[in-house]
């Protein structure tokens, strides 16, 4: 795949798509089907300066890292500016085009409060694999409030438009999350070979003699040996736990120094050194964060 192409604006992005100019320039939605996709485009990859949030059908094989993906069956899916996508139009005749993408420039979010909240909608920094699945219901729903917002640039503009159309994007982050949680649930299997997965994963790395040169494994390494975006994982982890990555990692730590306090003669310093710490006060602190009692007390308790 060549270098991405920038596009800057909503206007660009109209542009590049064969569509007439926005009705706003900071905000769009565009219907899928009137769009313009030709052989420049294949295996070309974007990056772009404004939010997305689409439903798409039919559009072929889109591309996000080194891996491909068929969207043809259609979900949800939400980029964040300066996120790179590839797409691949479809061949196939049998799959028209559907769907919608709403387009928000950052500045049309200036001074509000959304500008700063929207960075809590993790699914931003979810991998294209990680896209929502919606049910029938689930997408009427998202389509609704898509016609409000169109319905809402459509008329004309006066003092109150934009909080109104930023109530209704709120209303729409906050359906997904809904709908998100409700993803983790229902897609047990999938999701239940994760955890399996990330026990396993864990075991494994504690259990080699390798801490003290790599120390504690970070969220990082943990989502790419999983082959999950950090920000899924968490969002899985927490609605299924309770707990996010990071305490998981911990309570690992903790399982394999109760193990190493109870059943070895190793000072408290040697177990903290040998479980990857620089300093065995931060050991100590960590252990009686999460155990409720210090090391030393938890050796005695044996005794």
């Amino acid at each position: 795949m060549s270098k991405p192409i920038r596009i800057k604006s909503i206007s660009e992005y109209h542009r590049l798509r064969g569509l007439p100019q926005p009705e706003h320039p900071l905000i769009s939605v565009v219907d899928y089907s009137t769009m313009n996709f030709n052989a420049n485009d294949i295996r070309q990859s974007f990056m772009t300066d404004y939010y997305s949030i689409s439903i798409k059908r039919g559009i072929g094989k889109m591309h996000y890292g080194q891996q491909q993906y068929d969207f043809d069956e259609g979900v949800m899916y939400f980029l964040a500016p300066n996120q790179v996508l590839g797409v691949e139009p479809a061949q196939q005749t049998d799959h028209p085009r559907s769907g919608w993408i709403l387009l928000i420039h950052p500045d049309f979010l200036w001074n509000t409060a959304l500008a700063k909240n929207i960075k809590q909608y993790k699914y931003f920094d979810y991998s294209v694999n990680e896209a929502l699945f919606l049910s029938e219901k689930e997408e009427a729903v998202i389509n609704g409030i898509i016609q409000n917002i169109q319905q809402e640039y459509h008329s004309n503009i006066d003092q109150f438009s934009q909080n109104i159309i930023i109530s209704q994007i709120e209303t729409l982050l906050n359906y997904a999350e809904r709908f998100y949680q409700r993803q983790f649930i229902t897609r047990k299997i999938t999701n239940h070979q994760i955890l399996g997965r990330l026990e396993q994963l864990l075991d494994e790395y504690f259990e080699k003699d390798d801490l003290i040169s790599k120390g504690l494994p970070t969220v990082q390494y943990v989502a790419d040996n999983l082959n999950v975006s950090p920000s899924y994982l968490t969002g899985l982890l927490k609605t299924l736990t309770g707990q996010n990555t990071q305490q998981l990692i911990h309570d690992k730590l903790i399982k394999k120094a109760k193990e190493k306090l109870s059943t070895t003669n190793l000072s408290v310093s040697e177990i903290a050194y040998e479980l990857g710490f620089e300093h065995s006060q931060s050991f100590s602190k960590l252990f009686k964060s999460k155990a409720a009692i210090s090391p030393l007390k938890f050796r005695h308790s044996f005794n």
